[in-house]
């Protein structure tokens, strides 16, 4: 992904728990929502869900992170 569509996100939420850091976005270029996990011992995911899914996964991202390509 370009820097270019990384900074066009614009964070809709955020939140911290234990070890991670969940944010939700909206990509207006694409008019997709993306969930980004950031894990404190380095990992990372991204879930870009349909929209009237975009707030469970935002609250349960790793009940949809077995459906992302490419976690790392």
């Amino acid at each position: 992904m370009s820097k270019s569509f990384i900074s066009e996100r614009r964070e809709l939420a955020h939140r911290s728990g234990a070890d991670v850091d969940v944010t939700l976005y909206w990509q207006p270029a694409l008019d997709e929502l993306i969930v980004s996990v950031s894990e404190r011992q380095g990992g990372h995911f991204e879930v870009r869900p349909q929209r009237s899914l975009a707030l469970d996964v935002y609250y349960h991202p790793y009940a949809y992170a077995a459906s992302t390509e490419g976690r790392q």
